[in-house]
């Protein structure tokens, strides 16, 4: 049978291996195969829920193994080191446990179509004692690393407290991550002053949200940006525009005008590029942010049986502008891919990928949400706040479920899901 190997299952992935294995392996059609680092799935848009506790990743997450036995594909833990195309095989990286012993060797996956889905990190642009000193929200575990030190903070906060205290946290960033983790926060600190957390008020939160262009959530329409930024001035963040941070130190951030934004935690969001190993792996074609280069059909520039989709993908349109890095992208792309692989399996004709703008939202937490509908399908975007916006900025996770389990089998989650935040707190507090 053919292989077909995806890896990375992030929102594109996951779904196109759904698919495939829908399609093919469930029908003895195609061997499918999933391979990715991790051994569950979270949607990433939701990882500062994750990272302020509003959200248990142990309760929402999906397994891996147990999606693929139920849709017909394999799973494979494991990184991805090297791509030997020439013998169409992978190279994945020896597995550790945590004291540091192996567990598997090294292994090498055979392929006859190989799709890269590995989706993007942050960017911290070679910027000294980023590394050293910020926290990043690329994946689950980093997120958990945010919320633990978070939570460590308060609590000496809430132990020690002295008048005129506060917890100081710096964001870098002003796109959807960081605008969201900054509401996110200011809610975190009513439910734990809820739950007994003395002296933490929002009045002792101080979150400094940095953007080095001139506004926050550049890829939305101005007037959607100023209303974001207006309600998080009400929440009581202070939002720099035109900040340029030129180090990360112990202390704080150290900004191009030689300000110290000082910060007991900080985190970095801003912009993002496929992880560097990425860079011209197996002679394939890539760009300055090491994605990889690609044709309208979704097959690299080098190798017609190499498909990319999501953020590590840079796929041109009619306009010479690239595919943005956006979930609905990864969505689409999976979408594409799956119907170019198939026609390709047949002998068919393969078809341009165009990216479809359905607009952008951004969740404030409980407080707000803003965004913009529709995008490039009509004349001009339709602005949307409030509580309409949040039950469209909702129905965007479920259709990504819907993709995944199908409307009954989405529908008894949200059931569940129902159940549990009335069964348990609605915070995480460990």
């Amino acid at each position: 049978m053919t292989n077909i190997v995806v890896v990375g299952g992030g929102a594109g992935g996951l779904e196109l291996a759904t698919s495939l294995g829908r399609k093919l392996g469930k029908k003895n059609k195609a061997q499918i195969t999933l391979v990715d680092r991790n051994r569950t799935h979270l949607w990433k848009p939701l990882l500062h829920e994750v990272a302020t506790g509003s959200m248990d990743a142990g309760i929402d997450a999906l397994s891996y193994q147990s999606h693929a036995k139920n849709h017909g594909f394999d799973f494979q833990l494991g990184s991805l080191t090297a791509i030997k195309r020439d013998e169409k095989r992978i190279v994945l990286a020896p597995i550790h446990d945590e004291d540091g012993e192996l567990v598997v060797h090294e292994r090498e996956l055979p392929y006859d179509i190989l799709v890269m889905a590995i989706g993007s990190v942050s960017n911290d642009f070679n910027t000294p004692g980023i590394k050293d000193h910020c926290i990043f929200l690329d994946s689950p575990s980093q997120a958990h690393r945010f919320h633990d030190h978070m939570m460590n903070r308060f609590l000496q906060f809430a132990t020690e407290y002295q008048p005129g205290d506060k917890v100081k946290i710096a964001i870098v960033g002003g796109g959807a991550t960081g605008v969201e983790l900054s509401a996110e926060l200011y809610n975190a600190v009513e439910q734990l002053y809820a739950y007994g957390f003395k002296n933490l008020t929002t009045d002792s939160l101080k979150v400094t949200l940095v953007e080095a262009g001139p506004r926050i959530l550049p890829a939305l329409p101005e007037r959607i940006s100023g209303a974001a930024h207006q309600e998080l001035v009400k929440l009581g963040v202070d939002v720099r525009t035109g900040t340029m941070i030129t180090e990360a130190t112990s202390e704080g951030l150290h900004t191009k005008d030689g300000e110290l934004i000082e910060a007991d935690l900080m985190v970095w969001a801003a912009g993002i590029k496929a992880p560097d190993f990425m860079k011209e792996i197996a002679g394939l074609e890539t760009n300055r942010i090491n994605q990889l280069v690609v044709h309208q059909t979704l097959q690299t520039t080098r190798d017609e049986n190499i498909f990319v989709i999501g953020d590590c993908a840079a796929c041109p349109q009619p306009d010479g502008k690239f595919v943005p890095p956006r979930a609905q992208s990864a969505h689409q792309m999976a979408t594409q891919a799956y119907k170019n692989i198939l026609a390709k399996l047949a002998g068919g004709e393969m078809k341009p990928y165009l990216y479809h703008d359905h607009g952008s939202l951004v969740s404030l937490s409980r407080f707000s949400t803003v965004g913009s509908l529709m995008g490039n399908l009509m004349r001009g975007s339709m602005m949307v706040e409030g509580y309409i916006a949040r039950l469209v900025y909702i129905s965007l996770y479920r259709m990504h479920q819907v993709a995944l389990h199908g409307y009954v089998k989405t529908g008894l989650i949200m059931l569940v899901g129902r159940i549990n935040r009335v069964l348990r707190p609605t915070l995480k507090l460990h």
